[in-house]
């Protein structure tokens, strides 16, 4: 947020703050009195669109500390949200904080409950920023804001007491390492040495501080102030460290000023905290500007992706433009050094792409032709499996898709055909597009003993089976070694030297399909 709202709300008036870019500007201060809200209104015309920050600067602020049992989650907050209900039941501006725990014991949480105890003071100038509709971010408490002006050393003091002047009066916060417990506002004429002494000797009595004990004392003056130092024995069981606030505005890279509340301002203005009280429904106008601003710089985002995303796109067609300018350029070189290459060379007797074709035929038919070479190994690894087989004759074709396959008739030597009825081949013979199935006819005679008729079929049915497991291979038994069919007449002399004769004989048709 580079621009804020800045309100200083004490019990007589509100005071209006601008922080820009780091620096504070003042406004127009307007008072309590009748007129002073109505006023108020028509400034704030055209601030819908920043963020307000209040200071409530109120006499009427109490505090209260209490160790209650370790309960976490909404259990915890639901118990403090009682206890709070019945601290303060009057005011909707409480809120309980949780400063650690015991350290013995049954390490009860240590909870600080805060409340601003007259909301008549704080409800009209919050009316007018609802009906304005200025996003408020928060309520905030001088005392719960000033832990942040503590150094190092002093947050490690187990007893402090920060005291400051103010436009409403002296303001004096007391801590415990570091963590506020106590504070209140003196709106009197007495200077701030006699009040410090009053807040001690109050510690004491409530039991805050043991009786005896020396409170450190961090003071916040203007340089003015310091010049005039307290008297020694005023108070003897005060340690006073003076800071001048032009050095506090240093430490919090602030602009040097002689006004502690300008000094709060600026610390408010430059941390932004979350809200020491809630403000329940009067927040949404600044939930909605937060939302608002979220889209903004969603969109934002999303359009430099565009942008850097349409960039990369035009980088990128230039580059491809260049490159293809480039590549035109080399085509163009490779086909002047082609074309005069080409024109020191003899006529072609044909056209490069027409043997460019007859070429890549050449080479499919080669990788593709009906070759015998393959399904000839095939039938050689059968036969050396099968020692009893000997081959007696062997018919080879390839065949082309629609012609029908070979018969017995057609294989039969001597047979002639008659040119007028021989069709056109085609082009499957010689492998194109694809491989031709082949087909094969074997005639084999079987090797066996005199009369062994069962030892005839089984080695015939072996090799049949051995040729069947090839891949691709179907094979058909066309003629048997014997005819065994319980019509036919049985012709011959068992225990003659030609018993089985050319019955020992078989005829197979064999396809196979690479």
């Amino acid at each position: 947020m580079t621009r804020k709202l800045l309100l200083h709300l004490t019990g007589e008036r509100i005071c209006c703050w601008t922080w820009e870019r780091g620096r504070l500007d003042a406004g127009p201060c307007f008072d309590a009195a009748a007129g002073g809200p109505q006023a108020f209104t028509d400034w704030l015309a055209g601030w819908q669109d920043t963020p307000a920050l209040l200071l409530a600067d109120l006499v009427e602020e109490d505090f209260q500390r209490h160790l209650l049992p370790h309960v976490p989650g909404r259990a915890g907050i639901a118990m403090r949200e009682r206890r709070l209900a019945q601290a303060w039941r009057e005011t909707p501006f409480r809120n309980a904080i949780v400063q650690g725990r015991e350290e013995e014991g049954r390490r009860d949480d240590v909870v600080l409950f805060a409340a601003l105890t007259n909301p008549a003071l704080i409800l009209p100038w919050l009316d007018v920023l609802e009906a304005q509709r200025v996003p408020l971010a928060g309520i905030y408490s001088p005392a719960l804001l000033s832990a942040a002006l503590l150094g190092d050393e002093a947050s490690r003091e187990p007893h402090l007491l920060l005291v400051s002047e103010h436009a409403g009066g002296i303001r004096q916060t007391y801590f415990q390492t570091g963590r506020p417990r106590f504070s209140r506002l003196a709106q009197s004429a007495t200077s701030a040495e006699v009040e410090a002494e009053r807040t001690r000797q109050f510690l004491a009595g409530a039991h805050m501080l043991p009786r005896d004990a020396v409170l450190q004392v961090q003071a916040l003056l203007p340089l003015a102030r310091i010049a005039s130092p307290p008297a020694a024995g005023s108070a003897p069981l005060l340690d006073w460290r003076v800071m001048p606030l032009q050095e506090a505005a240093a430490r919090q890279r602030l602009a040097a000023s002689d006004s502690a509340d300008e000094l709060f301002l600026g610390v408010l203005a430059r941390t932004a905290p979350d809200s020491h009280y809630p403000l329940g429904a009067r927040q949404r106008y600044f939930s909605l500007w937060c939302a608002r601003r979220s889209l903004y710089a969603s969109s934002a985002v999303l359009a430099a992706c565009c942008l850097l995303w349409t960039g990369a796109n035009i980088i990128g067609t230039v580059l491809a433009r260049s490159h293809a300018q480039d590549l035109q350029v080399e085509t163009r070189g490779f086909k002047s050094a082609y074309e005069t290459s080409m024109s020191s060379m003899p006529p072609a007797v044909d056209k490069t792409a027409n043997m460019k074709a007859a070429v890549q035929i050449a080479q499919m038919v080669a990788r593709q032709g009906p070759w015998p070479q393959a399904v000839m190994a095939m039938l050689s690894e059968a036969l050396e499996r099968s020692p009893q087989i000997r081959l007696t004759q062997l018919d080879w074709r390839a065949n082309a898709p629609g012609v029908p396959p070979m018969t017995a008739s057609s294989l039969v030597p001597g047979s002639a055909t008659t040119p007028a009825l021989v069709a056109p081949q085609s082009s499957m013979l010689i492998g194109i597009p694809k491989a031709p199935s082949q087909q094969v006819r074997l005639q084999a005679e079987v090797l066996v003993e005199q009369d062994d008729y069962r030892s005839v079929l089984l080695s015939m049915n072996r090799f049949a089976q051995e040729l069947a497991r090839t891949p691709g291979m179907q094979v058909e038994i066309e003629q048997l070694p014997f005819d065994v069919r319980p019509n036919v007449k049985l012709v011959g002399k068992a225990g003659t030297s030609d018993g089985l004769g050319e019955r020992a004989k078989f005829t197979l048709n064999i396809r196979w399909a690479p």
